[in-house]
């Protein structure tokens, strides 16, 4: 699987809440100013390349929809991210995003609790 890129993931993230949209159907849920309408259908093309989207034609129209699931992206994304900022540790991970967030000891323990509730549904 490939990264993807900044407005590859924004095309993605609209797929993946829609399920399947035309090209007219994500231009209408990005931000202003809206890229051309040229712009988001090559954006989705190189996601097809890539086997991120799919499509159904009707014509010369295309309806488009996600071949990568939405969590699987995510492990993949977040996996690299460990391994490239944080040498690999999910510790390291943890750590630094609780301390760059100030968390407070209630959020601590919180996560703490969330990670024992993990723990006990491993085999």
């Amino acid at each position: 699987m490939k990264e993807l890129t900044k407005a590859e993931g924004q095309i993605m993230q609209i797929l993946w809440s829609l399920k399947t949209a035309f090209v007219k159907d994500i231009i209408s849920r990005l931000p202003n100013p809206k890229p051309a309408y040229n712009t988001v259908s090559t954006i989705v093309r190189i996601l097809e390349k890539k086997g991120f989207v799919g499509y159904k034609a009707y014509g010369k129209t295309h309806e488009y929809f996600p071949l990568i699931a939405r969590d699987k992206y995510t492990r993949f994304h977040l996996n690299n991210m460990v391994k490239g900022y944080f040498g690999g540790s999910f510790q390291s991970l943890v750590s630094f995003f609780a301390s760059e967030n100030r968390l407070d000891i209630r959020d601590i323990d919180q996560l703490v609790r969330e990670l024992e509730g993990l723990k006990k549904k491993k085999p």
